[in-house]
């Protein structure tokens, strides 16, 4: 996967609990700065950590349209976009690196 291509990503804390939207240029650096704490925030204070969601997008501007539609859905809409492709939750981040 290219480093520097926009994506919209969702992490959970565990399966079916506390999710977080956002938006990169670098999915894995940034997902590996969620999971390292690197910043004092919202993924840190509770402990969201695994990626298990992402959509990768052509332009930053799409990428950040599309997450400010998810943040605006309804938690279950979230919920069921992160099972129709990862019904188990598994931590997608192990197989970007």
């Amino acid at each position: 996967m290219d480093r520097r291509l926009p994506c919209t990503y969702i992490l959970a804390s565990r399966r079916r609990r506390t999710l977080y939207v956002g938006v990169t240029s670098n999915l894995i650096q940034r997902i590996w700065q969620h999971k390292n704490d690197v910043t004092v925030g919202f993924t840190n204070r509770y402990d969201v950590h695994l990626l298990v969601w992402f959509e990768r997008h052509e332009t930053m501007e799409s990428a950040i349209l599309r997450e400010k539609t998810i943040k605006g859905w309804k938690r279950d809409w979230k919920v069921r976009l992160i099972e129709e492709e990862n019904p188990h939750w598994i931590d997608l981040y192990p197989a970007l690196i």
